[in-house]
């Protein structure tokens, strides 16, 4: 809870748009994990890959947003001037 209100704080405070982007990607993935966690007891996944024996972890929208919101937040710090 308070890691989403120092992010919302980020938010509220920055200027560029792919840094806004994925701190709302982050966000987003956070808050809908929380739910799932509070609401089920457990996230909730929706992919999960096999091949023969071979088993990728499983993911959601949420992790999937958290990701994303990642690697553009690293890319704004990078490129962003």
């Amino acid at each position: 809870v308070l890691i989403s209100l120092y992010i919302i704080y980020l938010i509220l405070n920055s200027k560029k748009f792919l840094e806004l982007l994925g701190l709302s990607l982050i966000l987003g993935g956070a808050l809908g994990n929380g739910l799932d966690r509070i609401f089920y007891g457990y996230v909730v996944d929706f992919i999960d890959f096999h091949l023969n024996h071979y088993h990728w972890p499983a993911f959601n929208v949420a992790d999937t947003s958290i990701t994303l919101g990642a690697i553009a937040f690293v890319s704004s710090l990078i490129f962003e001037k």
